[in-house]
């Protein structure tokens, strides 16, 4: 008799679904119950939370270069990993291909720091 090669996989998200539903039923039962105005309040990052945002409702430009900064790197790490794995099987194509990449990157990461998205006035 042999088993499906899927019965683990199933078998694990089952038990994950059991586990996440277990401790979202229990939580409330066992957890402490303790409420006061600052527990049932917004969290704004240790800032009270105010009705509108300072200057009228605008995110600052640096807001917006911050997350252009982490996206330059996050697509960049996405996209060096597998060519570092299969590193030999591209040659000298996969190089330079990878080079204008870099460059690519270093451009809007150039764009950034000239707009001050590194300065942390």
């Amino acid at each position: 008799m042999t088993i499906n090669p899927y019965v683990p996989i199933v078998g694990l998200l089952i038990l994950g679904a059991l586990f996440a539903l277990f401790s979202v039923s229990v939580a409330p039962i066992v957890g402490p119950k303790r409420y006061n105005r600052a527990k049932l309040d917004a969290y704004e990052c240790g800032i009270e939370p105010a009705p509108q945002p300072i200057g009228g409702g605008r995110f600052p430009v640096k807001f917006y270069l911050t997350a252009m900064l982490f996206i330059i790197f996050d697509i960049e790490t996405i996209f060096l990993y597998p060519w570092a794995v299969s590193f030999d099987a591209l040659g000298l194509f996969g190089f330079v291909e990878m080079v204008l990449f870099i460059v690519t990157v270093f451009i809007a990461y150039a764009y950034v720091w000239r707009r001050g998205g590194l300065n942390w006035d």
